[in-house]
């Protein structure tokens, strides 16, 4: 009986760091992810190729900042829906 306590024991502790290791991972590795691939594709669709920021806005689009201020709307799928000078 000892054995299948230890055993049971040592799955619990398993799965807590396992869960522990993906929280972190969504927590502050995951975020970064995100914001470095909506930058890079900033920087693809403003010319030049100069990108300032990418700020999200409801919906699940954002907007891209351009070095030259030209602001590109992007919808929730990727999609360019307009730009504002």
């Amino acid at each position: 009986m000892k054995e299948a306590t230890g055993e049971l024991n040592m799955t619990v502790v398993t799965i807590v760091a396992i869960a522990a290791i993906v929280a972190l991972f969504y927590a502050f590795v995951w975020p970064a992810i995100q914001g470095s691939l909506n930058l890079n594709t900033c920087k693809n669709i403003c010319p030049e190729g100069e990108a300032t920021s990418y700020v999200k806005t409801e919906g699940g689009g954002g907007q891209c900042t351009c070095g030259d201020g030209t602001i590109i709307n992007v919808d929730a799928d990727g999609n360019i829906t307009g730009t504002d000078a």
